[in-house]
Formats: structure tokens, sequence, C-alpha cells
């Protein structure tokens, strides 16, 4: 049997080149290939990811969720930009479903509110009982001007316990 002599140097780049391949088809084979699917429990209920109620985009609302049940005391939390407010506050107005005034507390910015940017808010609204079965949570833009074209308001439906 007769063995061909090799070039050291071209084996070397031979063997360099097949294995990049191997890399770079193990790659695509992963990238393209479906997940496997992991353990499932029926004992715990899956996860529900809701989203924020963002209006325009001047305010995005993390609670309460649209139809949402709510009870007294009721936390309102999210974020508005900077000139939603104004002294670091804007009002914020519980609702029934006729239109009566329930509460109206002012929602205070939780940081620097003389930006553009988003700033996180929070409040809590106390209320009694009410006689209708929904109602409204209403945001406004605080307009120390009083000018109508300065006004804006976003308003969440809810429902009573």
């Amino acid at each position: 049997m007769t063995t061909i002599p090799m070039n050291p140097n071209i084996s070397a780049i031979s063997v360099l080149g097949l294995v990049v391949l191997l890399f770079i088809g193990f790659g695509l084979w992963s990238w393209m290939s479906p997940a496997a699917p992991g353990p499932t429990s029926t004992s715990t209920p899956p996860v529900v990811t809701v989203n924020p109620i963002q209006y325009k985009d001047l305010i995005i609302v993390d609670a309460p969720l649209e139809n949402s049940i709510v009870t007294s005391p009721l936390e309102v939390r999210g974020r508005a930009r900077g000139n939603w407010y104004f002294e670091a506050s804007f009002p914020a107005r519980l609702l029934d479903a006729s239109g009566q005034e329930l509460t109206a507390v002012p929602a205070q910015a939780e940081g620097e509110w003389m930006t553009t940017e988003y700033v996180p808010f929070k409040t809590t609204l106390i209320f009694s009982p009410p006689t209708t079965a929904t109602g409204w949570l209403v945001l406004q833009k605080d307009n120390p001007s009083g000018l109508p074209e300065h006004d804006d308001e976003v308003r969440i439906p809810v429902r009573f316990q």
C-alpha cells in the first residue's frame, strides 16, 4: 500500500475549514429548529400577560385595566409624560355610570416631572359603594390655563363590586 505525502499546511487549513462549516451548520440548524416544548403541569394556571392602557403617546395606565372590578381603596398607577402634569400632579376622578363623581384626588408624580419623558405616578381613591354597576376612572391632563384647547383626558371603564 502506498501512502501519499500531504502538505501539513493544507491539511490544517482543511480541518479548520471543516470545523468552521460544522459550527455554521449547527448554528443554522439550531436557529431554524422549533424550540422544544417545556414541561407542562395542570396544577398551575398559565400566566396571562395583560397590556397596560396607553392613551395617545401621553399616558400609560398600569392599573386598573379596562373593565377591572374595583373596590375602595382603589390604587391607580402608571406613567405619564411630564407635560401631563402641573406642579407634579394631575386630577384623577372616579365617576359612576350616570356621571356622578364618587371621588376626586390628585395623582402624584413619583419623580422629576419637568421632562417630556414618562414619569411614574400613583394615587389611591377612596369612595363609597356606588349605586351603579359600572363607571369610569378619569385621568385628566392638568390644565392650569383653563383653555379648552389644552384639555385632555383618558377614560377607563371600570366595574364595581
